[in-house]
């Protein structure tokens, strides 16, 4: 991999990230761009350049991680599913990774339910009764975002969809979302950390790369502050139907740019 790779990379991790857009779909599709295939280093690259994303939540929100021990148990609730399965069924989410048609039907499909989430959710959820997180509604949550695990879903919009069915408000369910993120994708890329390090060559490509993954954290890090503050302002006063669409126009020109010969295959 090379720095302007990484760059690039790190650059659509930042900015998608905590969007409901399918940041591992863009990142799938990103890679087919470049003609990058999906080597030992790549994959892990891909996971790893999350913690620079995951700790712009925690500067951005740091007052909110020193509230309670009740928020911390609330993560470790919506936390638990996902980490079973995550476990459980590692090696056929990462055999999906590399399927570009998976990616592309699930952007659609979540594109299409993007369209219907304010109509769906917005007067319900209006009871300031109803923001109230309780361990049930956590738990709830945590199970939708398994969804996620099939590349092209987004974890972002399935928590977020999960949240405003328990009764969140828009700004609520996405900050949520973004709290929920921290131990979900860190105990991913510790895990993806241990995998790399645990293979043959895993310990010296992380020497022969430590530039390549310090600039991609970096950079994830800073985009994804600017993507976060943009994103809560955004989706606060609009709502989610611009997401929708967008999927579905990003979804529509992939079906044709692979019917037209395009290799996206990474």
């Amino acid at each position: 991999m090379t720095i302007f790779q990484s760059i690039i990379l790190a650059i659509v991790e930042g900015l998608t990230e905590f969007l409901p857009v399918s940041s591992t779909g863009h990142m799938i599709l990103t890679q087919g761009l470049m003609g990058m295939k999906s080597d030992e280093f790549v994959k892990a690259f891909t996971i790893m350049i999350q913690f620079g994303a995951i700790l712009s939540v925690v500067v951005l929100y740091w007052k909110r991680f020193f509230q309670s021990f009740d928020f911390y148990w609330k993560l470790f609730v919506a936390f638990i599913p996902a980490a079973f399965l995550g476990l459980l069924f590692s090696d056929a989410i990462d055999a999906l990774l590399e399927d570009v048609w998976v990616v592309t039907c699930m952007l659609f499909v979540g594109g299409v339910l993007m369209l219907f989430v304010d109509r769906w959710f917005d007067g319900r959820n209006s009871n300031s009764n109803s923001q109230k997180l309780t361990n049930i509604k956590a738990l709830r949550i945590g199970l939708i975002q398994c969804l996620a695990m099939i590349p092209g879903v987004s974890r972002s919009m399935a928590t977020i969809v999960g949240g405003m069915s328990q009764g969140l408000n828009r700004k609520n369910a996405a900050e949520f979302s973004f709290f929920l993120a921290v131990p979900t994708m860190f105990a991913a890329t510790v895990y993806k950390l241990y995998k790399l390090i645990s293979s043959d060559h895993g310990f010296e490509l992380l020497k022969t790369n430590w530039d390549v993954l310090l600039i991609g954290n970096v950079l994830a890090f800073i985009v994804a502050m600017a993507a976060i503050k943009v994103f809560v302002q955004f989706v606060t006063k609009y709502g989610f139907k611009t997401f929708g669409w967008y999927r579905i126009i990003i979804s529509l020109a992939l079906i044709i740019a692979m019917w037209a010969g395009v290799d996206l295959s990474v």
